[in-house]
């Protein structure tokens, strides 16, 4: 993470922090939904999309879980990359370099990401056209299941013995 994105987080955590300890709690998460929009975005963007890959048993819906996370960490990245009041970092041949201008790494890493989360997706959903072809299903339940039947999958251990006990080691 950027020197800009840690500095914006530990702003936002020791205000928090701060906010805590002097007991105006209610009113600073408020006002943290009311002024830090992008942030409040992507916490949501975050959870939802960690929520679909870990809870959903369709395939599909995992990769829209998947993408829905990466989102979240673009929409960090850039807001985290906002400096108030920064100009863009080009500056004219013999002009002097004042003011505070805005990093574009930080947009390029963005760029470069969402290049590569396309192809993931792209990867993703010609495995899933494949495994659907052959399986006939994307639930995830029940091809553990197909490939169990088929022996590709080992069989799932026993818990207890015979009579319900522990079993023997």
């Amino acid at each position: 993470m950027t020197g800009v994105a840690l500095g914006a987080a530990a702003d936002a955590a020791s205000g928090f922090a701060a906010a805590l300890a002097s007991g105006t709690a209610t009113a600073s998460a408020l006002d943290v939904l009311t002024t830090r929009h992008a942030y409040v975005a992507f916490a949501l963007l975050l959870c939802i999309g960690l929520y679909m890959m870990i809870a959903n048993q369709n395939l599909v819906k995992k990769i829209i879980g998947l993408n829905l996370f990466q989102t979240a960490i673009f929409l960090l990245f850039i807001t985290s990359a906002y400096v108030e009041g920064g100009a863009i970092p080009i500056v004219p041949e013999g002009a002097a370099e004042t003011g505070t201008f805005v990093s574009p790494l930080p947009h390029v890493i963005v760029l470069t990401a969402i290049v590569v989360g396309v192809s993931l997706t792209a990867v993703g959903l010609a495995l899933c056209i494949r495994i659907y072809d052959e399986y006939g299903t994307l639930r995830t339940d029940v091809l553990r299941e197909l490939l169990r039947d088929e022996g590709s999958l080992p069989e799932r251990p026993a818990v207890g013995g015979a009579d319900g006990g522990e079993a023997d080691e």
